[in-house]
């Protein structure tokens, strides 16, 4: 046997310095673990409250929107139609019409296209479109008592 030098490491000190700095950075990784799941525990436990105050204030919003929606209804009983103020209805009708121009239209498909009732159509028509001179009336069906409406 060779005499060698006893403060020089040989490959087995080598070895198990290595193994310490492993072990030493695997203690560490165990301790951010530890640190990060108590925060995470932390965390949870003061969100918990919140969350559920949060549901219960929701679940109320939902009950009191069921109740306003319910008496909505019940209110309405003429339907959800477009009301439409003065002159409104008019322009309205004429939109229409304008953004259409190869088709004529009944008074019941004007309504049902500006969502409001048709009696209200055929009053504007009767009242103010048979002067107007951008719309052509155009008798239909038998007897020529019915209209079709067309722009110009």
């Amino acid at each position: 046997m060779k005499s060698q030098d006893v403060s020089t490491p040989d490959k087995y000190d080598l070895f198990i310095q290595r193994i310490d700095q492993f072990q030493s950075l695997v203690e560490k990784k165990k301790e951010l673990q530890n640190t990060l799941s108590q925060i995470q525990n932390e965390f949870a436990e003061r969100l918990a409250p919140v969350e559920n105050e949060l549901a219960v204030v929701i679940k109320q919003l939902d009950q009191n929107l069921s109740r306003l929606e319910s008496a909505k209804a019940a209110t309405s009983s003429s339907g959800d139609y477009t009301k439409y103020g003065r002159g409104q209805l008019g322009e309205a009708i004429k939109d229409l019409l304008r953004s259409n121009p190869e088709k004529a239209f009944k008074p019941k498909e004007i309504a049902d296209a500006l969502n409001t009732k048709g009696t209200n159509v055929s009053l504007w028509f009767n009242k103010y479109g048979l002067t107007d001179s951008e719309i052509d009336r155009i008798p239909s069906g038998s007897g020529g008592k019915r209209f079709v409406y067309k722009i110009r």
